[in-house]
Order: C-alpha cells, then structure tokens, then sequence
C-alpha cells in the first residue's frame, strides 16, 4: 500500500483528488471510457472538490457509482448521500457524465441492491475513492463485516460507533434520527476495483488509520482488508496518522 501523509485535511483532499484524477486520466486514455466509484462524508469534501475541478477529464466517457444510501431516505434529506452527491459533486462537474447510478434505497432496498448490482458486474471499476470510518469500517461495512460475500450491494446494520459518527459530523439533530440501515457496496466489491484511493483526515480517525495499517486483515477492522489490494493509495492528514509506528 502507497502511504501519503499531508500537513492537514485541504491538503490531504487535495492530494487525493488530484490522484483520482490522474488515474481516471490515465484510463480514459487507454480506454476510452472509465468507471469510477465516489466516497462521500466529511472526509471526502476536498477529495471531490479537486476532481470535479480536474482540468483534462472528458466526463461523457465516464461512469459513476456511489458506495451506500441509508434506507427510507429521501434525496431531499441533509443527509441523503444522493442528495451530496449531486450537490458537491455532480452539478459542479463541467461536462454530463455517460451514467451516475445513485442508490435509492427510499423504497424497495433490496430490488435497488439487484438493479445497481448487475449495473457493476458489467464491466469492470477503475477507480473507486474511499474513505476509512471511526470504527474502521468501508463504505457501510461495519465490524464484523462479511468478508464473505459476493455481492456487489448488501443491506447492513449500522452500529452504534457509526451512527454516533454520523451524528457528530452534524447530519443529524439526534442520534435517534440517524438510520440504523443502509445499503452498502460490499467488500469484496470494492477490492475488484483496478485502482483504489483512500482518503482518511482528523485525529478522531487515528485509531481505526493504525488498525487497518498495522493490524491483522480482520472483519473487526473491515478497512484492513485493503491491505490485500496491490493497487490502493492511502492520503492521510499529520492527525489522522498521528498513531502510526511507520510512516511509510
């Protein structure tokens, strides 16, 4: 895994979306068409920032994917990822895309992880950008996750770590509101992606950064299982590697 450590949170977003670019660059241009998987949260405003400004992506060839949707969440909500999505990414992004195919797990969950899924088992992903959660987990993977699965979408319950996480980043007025399912690309999913970016900020990150670094591959610790990725590129801030042993 390549470990990149940036001073703070702008520039470590930065850094990883001028990566993501480069490498939907680089895919364009060997393929002519690239799919991309997109984080969302906090941790991923620069990250999508930067690649929505990204100079030289010719945005008609590519396709776009998202990682997980609370389930009964209207787009309308402050917390839908559908709804940030659009608003911090898609609408700014200078040229249509070919496909963004949103989760809308408003409804019918499961009819929503078949039709999405088989959208993903057509062709192969390029790039998926990612982040790492408090308690560890990817995407809504959380511990333990099933490793198991070959699933490209699942529903999960989110724990109480994940919730409360949800709630102090501000979208939530109570951690009653917050949803305690979702739909989640699975692990497995997201290790068939050709490329991987993880982007991970903040100090309240800093346990979970050195558990999926320098701790067993474990679905306690579902993010450490991008430790069998031979292609995943870590950005971390000075606080959220501040546990580190190595550096490197």
């Amino acid at each position: 895994m390549d470990i990149r450590i940036l001073s703070d949170k702008p520039a470590m977003g930065k850094a990883a979306g001028e990566r993501a670019a480069d490498l939907i660059r680089a895919a364009l241009h060997a393929a002519g068409a690239v799919r991309v998987i997109v984080a969302t949260g906090a941790s991923q405003f620069e990250v999508l920032e930067t690649l929505a400004a990204a100079p030289g992506i010719y945005w008609p060839r590519v396709t776009l994917f998202h990682l997980d949707e609370y389930v009964g969440m209207p787009a309308t909500h402050a917390a839908s990822f559908r709804g940030y999505l659009w608003e911090r990414f898609h609408r700014k992004l200078p040229l249509p895309v070919h496909a963004f195919h949103y989760l809308d797990a408003e409804r019918d969950a499961a009819a929503e992880c078949r039709r999405v899924g088989d959208l993903l088992r057509e062709r192969p992903i390029d790039i998926a950008c990612v982040g790492i959660g408090e308690n560890g987990h990817l995407a809504f993977n959380d511990p333990p996750a099933d490793f198991g699965t070959e699933e490209p979408y699942l529903q999960v319950v989110l724990d109480e770590a994940c919730r409360r996480q949800q709630f102090g980043e501000g979208w939530f007025k109570t951690l009653d509101e917050v949803p305690t399912r979702a739909i989640s690309m699975s692990v497995h999913q997201i290790l068939k992606s050709k490329a991987i970016v993880c982007g991970v900020p903040d100090r309240r990150k800093a346990e979970a950064v050195r558990n999926t670094l320098e701790g067993p591959v474990t679905p306690q610790v579902p993010a450490s299982s991008l430790q069998r990725h031979p292609a995943c590129e870590l950005f971390l801030d000075e606080a959220a590697a501040s546990l580190l042993k190595r550096r490197s």
